[in-house]
């Protein structure tokens, strides 16, 4: 596989070196001269020193012959000009890009890019690994980011605790589809009774959230209070 890594900071550097000792065919581009020459001394002349959001470049690093392109520099703004040209000026099956503002992936996801690495959304899902339990822990954004994945874990005092989720007011846009119950996940059917220690999983709207709390988590004060 042919990969064009475009960014030769510590990612785009550390990405070509991984891909190469897998064996893949690697292409990097890193716009700043001094850099790209500091690299080339490392891991060789797969360093091509052009900035890859010129379209003439990016044909002279073999982008149309690419598998896949990985847009990792520093710059959202950047990486989504190189996935476009690499998309629809080269017909690269899959593009990939870094994207450092979490309110910039609407636009990407809406843009065409395939795939999008989020350093800040994966760093903000480890650390809401240790929220409290009587918080909703959100798993992942979906489609244009306009639905998301979300985790509750019932307490005592949850209101869902011996209902079925057909006997819960689910807000509308909102559904649950799993339970997690001693270590494994299982799709939650209507009747399913709910118990204590359960991690349910829904899908939902963002709007959703809060009546989504009431339901499985419970009113925030008297939790707090509790």
């Amino acid at each position: 596989m042919f990969v064009l890594v475009v960014g030769g900071g510590k990612v785009g550097y550390y990405l070509a070196k991984e891909l190469i000792d897998s064996g893949h065919e690697v292409a990097l581009m890193e716009k700043d001269p001094t850099r790209a020459r500091q690299i080339a001394d490392e891991i060789g002349s797969i360093v091509i020193p052009h900035d890859g959001c010129e379209g003439k470049y990016l044909g002279e690093a073999g982008c149309n012959r690419a598998d896949v392109v990985a847009a990792v520099t520093g710059d959202d703004e950047d990486n989504l000009v190189i996935c476009q040209m690499a998309k629809h000026h080269f017909d690269v099956p899959r593009t990939i890009a870094r994207v450092n503002n979490p309110k910039n992936e609407v636009l990407f996801r809406h843009l065409g890019v395939d795939e999008l690495v989020s350093p800040t959304r994966m760093i903000l899902g480890s650390i809401e690994q240790d929220i409290p339990v009587h918080e909703l822990l959100h798993l992942a954004a979906l489609g244009e980011g306009e639905l998301e994945i979300i985790e509750a874990h019932l307490q005592a005092g949850s209101p869902a605790i011996g209902r079925s989720p057909e006997q819960l007011d689910m807000p509308e846009g909102c559904s649950l589809f799993a339970v997690v119950r001693g270590g494994i996940a299982t799709p939650l059917r209507p009747d399913d009774v709910l118990r204590e220690g359960d991690k349910v999983i829904a899908i939902g709207k963002q709007e959703c959230e809060a009546l989504l709390h009431g339901q499985l988590i419970g009113d925030p004060e008297a939790v707090s209070a509790g």
